[in-house]
């Protein structure tokens, strides 16, 4: 392994000095890719991390064409198959599913990287964490697990479906934290008001709440609500990008932004997502993440674009002592719509909807004509019992406009019209082709 000891708390110039060593072993590796000598047209990886910015980015349209073209792992798998220990593979909600090869080197050091994230959000040898996650080839499974794992903590590898098992096993075992997608409570809420009358959320003891997989988390009146709720402390436990690493980015005590976590072994770069020109790694900048892998044996990536429009708010280190970057996502640059010139996100939407009691949170935006835009056509469910006042379909558009500057097509829906799922919530639909 690769791995820097507390690389979270290593001083900027130490980073640095372990990044361009790192680099300098990971560039040889890189040189026997045959997908990177083809994208890079013979140019050779530069000596200076400083000037990858000389190379042509990849994505992940290409690492479908190449798996298409080198089944089962494309030619950018740089180690031999025998190397292979894991194979993962990705939703495919955007397109082809991906198959992610890992040797034993890359697990340990996925695993203790998502280790320090779900450390940072507050998961301790004293708490038993039910992983809910879909265990069936996705990332998010087993190597989430791994994660949680690497704290201490005692896990309970669950997965997805069984949802009133799941609530007996909760309250039989005595279980404290839970891991899982934002939206996953909703469900849970949903079975407990059907299925155990007189039980309430908080009535579970669930004391933390790790999330991961979707947007959400950044809403304060969303956090409020899992409070409310269910009387657990809610946190941003686990970002990450599949195709790089599963877990890299997470909140800690102090601070709710995410906090990146693996400088040892993961260069990040801003680019602007239209022209694809750098941008600075500064405070007050927004940019896709561009990230490239310093420790990587079977599919490494160099200047992989990861879909994620990011802003950078802080690169000094946090009251936690942690040193990366502290950041928001803002939204997957395929879920961005624009209307009448406004560049909008999903997460923008929720934060609004979040702001009314009569909602049950959850909504969609469905896109039945290709762009452009003269207003964003939402349909927003009212929550458990609600009818909602008849001009509250007005008022939710009226606070788009105002907060969001976009006209917005508001459409009420009655509590339970869209599915629960306990997987990623795909909140832009695109019904056109």
């Amino acid at each position: 392994m690769n791995l820097l000891d507390r690389a979270e708390f290593a001083a900027p110039d130490e980073l640095a000095q372990h990044q361009q060593a790192a680099w300098a072993v990971q560039r040889r590796h890189v040189a026997k890719s045959a997908f990177y000598s083809d994208l890079w047209q013979g140019q050779s990886a530069p000596v200076d991390l400083r000037d990858l910015a000389e190379l042509p980015l990849s994505d992940k349209a290409q690492l479908r064409l190449s798996q298409a073209a080198h089944p089962p792992f494309g030619n950018y798998m740089t180690a031999p198959r025998s190397t292979a220990v894991r194979l993962h593979r990705t939703s495919g909600t955007t397109g082809q599913a991906m198959n992610l090869a890992l040797s034993a080197s890359d697990c340990a050091i996925t695993e203790a990287v998502g280790g320090r994230c779900q450390s940072s959000a507050g998961l301790t040898p004293d708490h038993t964490v039910v992983h809910c996650l879909n265990y069936q080839m996705w990332m998010g499974g087993l190597t989430d697990h791994m994660t949680l794992q690497a704290t201490g903590a005692l896990v309970v590898p669950f997965g997805v479906g069984s949802t009133e098992l799941l609530v007996r096993t909760i309250k039989e075992v005595g279980i404290t934290a839970i891991s899982c997608t934002p939206s996953y409570p909703s469900v849970l809420e949903h079975v407990i008001a059907e299925k155990f009358p007189g039980l309430k959320p908080r009535d579970l003891g669930l004391k933390l709440g790790l999330f991961g997989g979707e947007a959400g988390l950044d809403d304060p009146a969303f956090r409020a609500r899992l409070r409310g709720v269910w009387g657990m402390e809610p946190r941003n436990a686990n970002y990450g990008v599949s195709d790089v690493f599963c877990n890299f980015g997470a909140q800690c005590d102090h601070d709710t932004r995410l906090h990146f976590m693996a400088a040892d072994v993961l260069y990040p770069e801003l680019i602007d997502p239209e022209t694809e020109a750098p941008v600075p790694l500064e405070p007050g900048q927004t940019g896709e993440l561009v990230l490239t892998h310093l420790a990587r044996e079977c599919q490494p990536l160099v200047r992989f674009r990861s879909g994620d429009i990011i802003a950078v708010d802080e690169t000094t280190p946090c009251t936690c002592g942690r040193t990366g970057f502290r950041f928001r996502v803002v939204g997957r640059s395929d879920d961005m719509v624009v209307v009448r010139g406004l560049n909008l996100f999903p997460t923008m939407v929720a934060a609004v909807i979040n702001e009314f009691s009569a909602l049950s949170g959850d909504y969609r935006i469905t896109l039945d004509q290709p762009p452009p835009y003269d207003s964003l056509p939402v349909q927003v469910e009212l929550a458990r019992g609600q009818i909602g006042p008849p001009d509250l379909a007005d008022k939710i558009a009226q606070t788009i406009k105002s907060k969001l500057g976009a006209t917005a097509r508001v459409t009420l829906v009655p509590s339970g019209s869209f599915p629960l799922t306990e997987g990623k919530t795909k909140r832009v639909i695109r019904g056109y082709q």
